[in-house]
Order: structure tokens, then C-alpha cells, then sequence
């Protein structure tokens, strides 16, 4: 029986998926390498050998969730979602949540690793949504499954946004909004929580520019910007985004330097481990590896790289939208279009960010950044997609590629 679901497994694995995902991985491993071969480092040696550790580490919890019938992920959802909320609320515990860069993030466990609880949120945050709007023959109303969601997304959001990890935060709401409008929500509704979600950003907008026109002291701005949430820092990356001349070595730096290497890259790029801006350290190196591995790739690789790793992006999005689409039932379908809602929004606040469309915000690139939690968690999420797929509706699917 166990020889007939193995076969089974293999045939009917989504090897477009696995293949793009491999080849991501791959770049990602190789830029990495790139990105840190200059700087040297003690204990387990340099960042790509970690880096491939926690691949191995994320493909055997791939494996491990697409073995395992979604469902049951689906079912324990509220369990899930309340020990990564524990495990958020740990973050700030003194001795156990762990301080780096002046953000409180991770959390360590002896001395043997550090992992980052937001992380484990947001796969969290995706099963229970899928299990409150996905669940079949639930009898709530609207509106309150509506409130329900909303509160299940905005705790978590203020607990990430306080380590503060803004970027992460942000994404949870488009994750909301897309599962609600594939769960047939009305469009009233959809439209006043988009129109929500823009005005708290205006209004957040609004506290860091005006006070400085108005003449207010710097510390009267500062107690201002922390009553939206936001901290010094966040208000100085908002600033520079409205303003490119101001503070070029400080809060500018990186974005500047960013937009050079990109710029310098041109069409084929200056070579494999050739980036001047990564090599003589213009480019932070304490960022380079991760939240701006896309500037070492387009400095490098150039137009041509950036592009081919965009079309690898896009194909791994599709994979997850075709997975939704014959997916066995609701949940499956709002399973997938949460995850892929995760992954576009990292792909494009990222590279966003790197070419001087958005402010700094530090959100990584899927399955290319540096990251052993984000590796882990977006390789389980993906191990997901595949279970979905590995129980869809194949016949409903092969009327749909007919028509």
C-alpha cells in the first residue's frame, strides 16, 4: 500500500512547481554566495553553507506537506494560529526574545538556532482564513465572518509591526482582502476594507510628512510617529522614498547604493562575483544577502538575469493559481490563493524597494534571500500548494484546459 501511494505521489507531482522552485533555490544559493564571498565568517562557516542547510531543513518539510492530506492542516488551523500567536507574544519576553539590529524579532532556542516567529504567522494566518471562509456548511453571517477575519489578521499585524517589522505586517492585509474576494464576500464590503486599508496609510503618511512642515520639535514629531505605529527609523526610510537627496549616508544609503547597482548592471551585467557595489562593500553587507540579494543579481547578471529571475517568479505564482483552480474544494482553492498572495507581495515589495518604487521596508525574496525561517516556511507553504494539487480535481481541470 505504501509502494502504491509513493508511485502514486510520483506521477502525479506538479513538476513544473518542484523544477522553478529548484531552479530559485539555486539562485538564490549562488547569490548568497556572491553576496557574502568577500566577507569571512566563524562558527558554521559562511552564510551559503547555512543557507543550503536550511534548504535541506525546508525540503523535508516540503516533502512532509505534501505527504499530508492539507485537510488536516486545515483542521488543527486554530491550534496553529494560536501557538505561532504565543510565539509572537514570547518575541518580547526578556532572555527569550532575541534583539538584533535594534529589532526584537527571533527568538533563540539554547544556542543551537534563532528563528523568526512571524514567519510560522503568516502560514498560520493562512490556514485559519481558509478554514473560516473555506469550511464547508459554516452558517455565520457575513459580517461576522467578515469582523472574525479581520481581528485574526489585525493582532497578529500589531504584534510583527511592534518588533516592528512593518514590511511582514503589510502583507497580511492584501492576504485577507484576496481570500475574502475568492470566498465571494460582497463587493461593499471588499471595497470599504480596501478603502480602509488606504486611508490608514494616508494617515500614516500624513504623521511623518506634516509635523516637519508645521514646525513641530523632534521630539514632538517622534511621540507622533509612534502613536501610528511607527518607529524613528520607519518615519527616516519614508522620508528619504519622498525625498532621494536627503540623508545619503544615513537613512539613504542603502536604497542609493541599491539603485546604483542596479543601474550599473545594464543589460548583461558586470559578471558572476564582478559587482563593484557588492564586492567593495558600497552595498551593506549586512543587507546584501538578503534584503537586497535582487541588487546583487541585477548588478551581476543585469537586465537579462533580473528579468529571467522575474519570469521564474511569475511561473512559480502561476503554478500556485493553477493549483487553486482545480483544487477539490474551497479550502484547497483559498489554501493556494493565500500562499500565492504571500509570495507575489514579497516578490514585489522587494524588488520594489531595490529600484526605488517603495521605501526600505527589509521584506526578503522568496527562496532567494538569506533566511532559515523564511526558507523553511516558504518552502512548507509551498509543500502545501503541492498536497493541494496532489488531490485536486483533475477531471474538472482537464474540461477547463479543453474549453
Amino acid at each position: 500500500m505504501k509502494k502504491r501511494w509513493l508511485g502514486y505521489f510520483w506521477q502525479r507531482l506538479d513538476w513544473f512547481q518542484l523544477g522553478v522552485m529548484l531552479l530559485l533555490l539555486i539562485v538564490g544559493v549562488c547569490f548568497v554566495y556572491s553576496a557574502d564571498t568577500r566577507v569571512s565568517r566563524a562558527a558554521l562557516g559562511p552564510l551559503y553553507q547555512k543557507q543550503v542547510l536550511w534548504i535541506i531543513l525546508g525540503l523535508c518539510s516540503f516533502t512532509f506537506m505534501a505527504l499530508t492530506d492539507y485537510h488536516q492542516w486545515v483542521r488543527a488551523a486554530w491550534w496553529l494560529y494560536g501557538a505561532a500567536l504565543l510565539l509572537l507574544v514570547l518575541v518580547f519576553v526578556p532572555h527569550v526574545g532575541l534583539k538584533i539590529f535594534g529589532a526584537r524579532r527571533w527568538i533563540q532556542v539554547g544556542g543551537l538556532f534563532i528563528f523568526q516567529p512571524a514567519e510560522l504567522m503568516k502560514v498560520a494566518v493562512v490556514l485559519v482564513l481558509a478554514r473560516l471562509f473555506g469550511w464547508p456548511g459554516r452558517a455565520l453571517q457575513q459580517r461576522r465572518l467578515v469582523w472574525l477575519g479581520l481581528g485574526l489578521v489585525l493582532v497578529p499585524m500589531l504584534l510583527i509591526s511592534k518588533q516592528p517589522d512593518l514590511g511582514t505586517a503589510l502583507v497580511l492585509l492584501p492576504l485577507l482582502w484576496v481570500v475574502m474576494f475568492a470566498a465571494g464576500i460582497s463587493g461593499r464590503v471588499l471595497g470599504a476594507l480596501a478603502a480602509g486599508g488606504l486611508l490608514l496609510l494616508g494617515i500614516m503618511l500624513a504623521v511623518v510628512v506634516l509635523p516637519s512642515k508645521l514646525g513641530c520639535s523632534p521630539p514632538q514629531q517622534e511621540r507622533l510617529v509612534r502613536l501610528v505605529g511607527l518607529t524613528p527609523y520607519q518615519c527616516d526610510r519614508i522620508l528619504v522614498f519622498l525625498d532621494s537627496d536627503r540623508d545619503p549616508l544615513g537613512a539613504g544609503w542603502s536604497r542609493a547604493q541599491s539603485e546604483i547597482a542596479v543601474g550599473s548592471g545594464r543589460l548583461w551585467g558586470k559578471g558572476y562575483l564582478q559587482g563593484t557595489q557588492n564586492i567593495l562593500g558600497f552595498l551593506p553587507r549586512t543587507v546584501a544577502p538578503n534584503d537586497f540579494i535582487f541588487s546583487v543579481i541585477a548588478e551581476e547578471k543585469g537586465f537579462v538575469g533580473s528579468l529571467a529571475v522575474l519570469m521564474l517568479f511569475a511561473f512559480l505564482i502561476y503554478a500556485g493559481w493553477r493549483t487553486a483552480a482545480l483544487a477539490a474544494d474551497k479550502m484547497g482553492r483559498l489554501l493556494c490563493l493565500g500562499i500565492v498572495t504571500i509570495l507575489f507581495c514579497h516578490v514585489f515589495m522587494n524588488i520594489a524597494m531595490t529600484i526605488g518604487l517603495m521605501p526600505v521596508t527589509g521584506i526578503p525574496l522568496p527562496l532567494i534571500s538569506y533566511g532559515g525561517t523564511f526558507i523553511v516556511g516558504t518552502l512548507t507553504a509551498l509543500g502545501m500548494i503541492q498536497s493541494v494539487y496532489l488531490r485536486g480535481d483533475w477531471r474538472s481541470w482537464s474540461v477547463q484546459r479543453q474549453v
